[in-house]
């Protein structure tokens, strides 16, 4: 831990309407509490949560998202901390567009806990991140080919 200033973390929490159960869901829980151990052991003070329960990866029209990125320009974070890459976006251009140029012009540090990655220390862990966004857009994409072909053959067979 540092002796200089305290650091300021912003979390980012996300879970889609597929991994939803009711209510905040327990995805959405562990992530927070994962996300405030490190902080704690890691001398962040945790500014904020922003928290988009129920919706797709695959957007980023998400609304919390949007509040973060507003937040962003306004220069009140300086530090986005998700749990791994897949919270912040599966869509592989877009998580790379954020990572790579948005959040560098704006100043933000991205840490993304269980994939090791963060853009404030020099790692291999962050040359790796495009193929570990393109590996979670991959995985969305696979996901809602099963659904589709789930809901398909439940309406062939007169179920709904």
């Amino acid at each position: 831990m540092s002796t200089g200033a305290m650091l300021l973390g912003f979390a980012y929490l996300r879970l889609s309407n597929e991994e939803a159960r009711g209510g905040e869901s327990s995805s959405i829980t562990n992530q927070r509490n994962i996300i405030r151990d490190y902080c704690a052991q890691n001398g962040i003070r945790l500014v904020r949560e922003f928290v988009d329960d129920g919706w797709s990866g695959t957007s980023f029209d998400r609304p919390e998202f949007r509040r973060m990125l507003r937040d962003i320009e306004a220069g009140r974070v300086n530090m986005v901390i998700t749990k791994d890459l897949s919270r912040l976006g599966r869509d592989y251009i877009m998580t790379g567009h954020y990572m790579e140029r948005y959040f560098p012009e704006h100043r933000v540090r991205y840490i993304s806990l269980l994939d090791g990655i963060d853009t404030g220390v020099d790692s291999s862990a962050n040359e790796i991140t495009p193929f570990r966004a393109i590996m979670n857009d991959m995985y969305a994409k696979d996901i809602s080919k099963k659904i589709s072909s789930v809901k398909r053959d439940k309406q062939r067979k007169g179920l709904f």
